[in-house]
């Protein structure tokens, strides 16, 4: 399976970007997908993601109630619109799928298989 992720860009504090992950390849149907994000000088974190099926998704903290993660296999996409952004968010933005039975997996990078290439989004003050 091979990712590209895009949307990412410049946007000012409280603004909104929606980034788009998009499988080639293969279909991701049956994938678990992740977003992850690393800042300059900052290890990689989890951001959310959201299982095969799509009836499970999955939130760090400051993801929760500002970012949404949806997918779309008939597109081969996944979705992860984000508002109320602040600097705090700023980061070059990954996506990665993974097989997986476990929830507890899902913020665990090493679970993930496949990578996207990173798309940045930087939040101005």
């Amino acid at each position: 399976v091979q990712l590209q992720a895009s949307g990412g860009g410049l946007v000012q504090t409280g603004g909104s970007l929606r980034l788009s992950c998009v499988a080639s390849g293969r279909t991701f149907s049956g994938y678990n997908i992740g977003w992850f994000r690393q800042a300059p000088g900052k290890e990689r974190e989890f951001v959310a993601a959201i299982s095969w099926s799509g009836s499970n998704t999955f939130y760090a903290e400051p993801a929760k109630g500002r970012f949404t993660i949806s997918r779309d296999d008939a597109k081969n996409t996944v979705y992860l619109e984000m508002n109320s952004l602040n600097p705090e968010d700023t980061a070059a933005y990954y996506c990665a799928a993974g097989l997986f039975g476990n929830s507890r997996y899902f913020a665990q990078s090493n679970m993930y298989n496949y990578w996207g290439q990173g798309t940045q989004v930087t939040v101005s003050s």
